[in-house]
């Protein structure tokens, strides 16, 4: 068997596992304005749903970190599987009771079994290559992951308001009726979770080696790289879910029709970056290339969005008003625009901060996977300051601090051999 026939079962198996990612994790852009409505909340308090969601990367990164060394990768990502499918049931009680904290729960049990599949999945495909070619590899599982970002919350409104009044001036009877819309697609999910374990467990998923660590570092700490690296992924995951999740709330408080699918148009600029990055790396630009251009377009998008019109679409009407899409103000898409600038930053730290690690591979993804915390405790900060200014546009501005430290990363800091 030569080596593309031995990579092909491997990527499209993780392949698969990145659309669950995807459409897991871009679910919570539909649900934060749905569970707006349902449990009678502030812009502040819907964001939980990010902190319930992304916090459980923090706490169960590394004891995952210690399971994946003992279990492996395929048991792992099965394992995985089955804490999403137990997560998704958990929506059962929450819809049929109301409570928003039996949501958060369900939130973070999802968020524990993605734990458990983004620290196998993720430097399962750096080292399914070579390194060089790493950040295309991850843009190819970016790209499905995206895709099914695109998909979720059309599904979601689709399924989920089928029949049902949309707006905030519903009746507690139409809420509850509302809320009770979640159980047949989350049992749907549970059982397509279920299989999709099993179905990983009894596959021939090959194992891979880690090469010993050509140094003396006696900790992942000691690597600058991988630290740095963990910091600027906190910042990027911060700003990516701010711009996938908050968008709906900003369309609704813009009275824009449809609020829950807007996630799906950030979604679909990051695929087109991901396709730009299969296309364009390591073929014509460097990982580093891509990193620093990814910044720097991210922060001139965060300015667009604070200085442009809440009201005219003359920008969408461009971009996609000739398609038949709802034409939606400039300043939410230059949200949506975020996502292009978003694309190729995960993909291209990864291998970064991963490269030449030897043995320290699995620690350091642990940590890199406990940089996700950013989507957690970032989209609060963003709901904190918009209540001080009065502003959810004028909020979006402090996200070039993100933007800022990724680029020092790609410009310098990827390079530090030692403290």
């Amino acid at each position: 068997m030569n080596k593309e026939q031995s990579t092909l079962l491997p990527m499209l198996i993780l392949g698969t596992l990145f659309f669950i990612f995807g459409f897991v994790t871009w679910l919570n852009g539909s649900l934060i304005p749905f569970l707006k409505i349902i449990c009678e909340l502030s812009e502040f308090e819907a964001l939980f749903v990010t902190f319930a969601f992304y916090i459980a990367y923090t706490v169960m990164a590394f004891p995952m970190s210690y399971i994946l060394e003992r279990v492996g990768y395929k048991k792992g990502m099965s394992w995985g599987l089955a804490v999403m499918a137990f997560g998704s049931l958990l929506f059962i009680p929450a819809a049929l009771s109301g409570e928003y904290l039996l949501f958060l729960l369900a939130l973070f049990v999802l968020g524990t079994g993605l734990t458990i599949l983004q620290s196998a999945s993720n430097p399962y495909i750096v080292l399914l290559g070579p390194i060089e070619s790493a950040a295309s590899r991850i843009s190819i599982m970016g790209l499905i992951n995206k895709g099914a970002g695109v998909l979720a919350p059309l599904l979601f409104t689709a399924v989920v308001f089928s029949g049902m009044p949309q707006g905030s001036e519903l009746q507690s009877v139409e809420k509850s009726l509302l809320a009770k819309q979640l159980i047949i697609p989350y049992i749907a999910m549970a059982i397509t979770l279920t299989a999709l374990a099993l179905f990983v467990q009894f596959s021939k998923l090959q194992s891979l080696s880690i090469a010993e660590d050509s140094c003396d570092n006696g900790s992942v700490f000691a690597f600058p790289k991988v630290v740095l690296g963990a910091v600027a992924l906190f910042f990027y995951v911060g700003i990516e879910v701010i711009a996938g999740d908050t968008i709906g709330l900003y369309a609704q408080s813009l009275g824009v029709a449809n609020a829950t699918t807007m996630t799906s148009y950030t979604m679909a600029f990051m695929v087109l970056g991901y396709l730009g990055g299969v296309f364009f790396i390591p073929r014509y630009i460097s990982q580093e290339s891509a990193l620093r251009y990814s910044a720097s377009l991210g922060a001139l998008l965060l300015i667009a969005v604070t200085f442009s019109s809440q009201t005219d679409t003359s920008v969408a009407e461009l971009l996609w008003g000739w398609s038949g899409i709802a034409v939606v103000p400039n300043a939410v898409t230059f949200v949506a625009l975020l996502g292009l600038a978003n694309a190729l930053v995960w993909p291209a730290i990864w291998p970064l901060a991963l490269k030449d690690i030897g043995k320290h591979t699995q620690k350091a993804s642990a940590l890199l996977i406990v940089s996700i915390a950013g989507g957690a405790l970032l989209p609060l900060a963003y709901a904190r300051v918009a209540e001080e200014f009065g502003s959810m546009q004028v909020a979006y501005l402090f996200g070039i601090l993100c933007y800022l430290f990724i680029y020092m990363y790609a410009s310098s800091w990827h390079k530090k051999k030692s403290w």
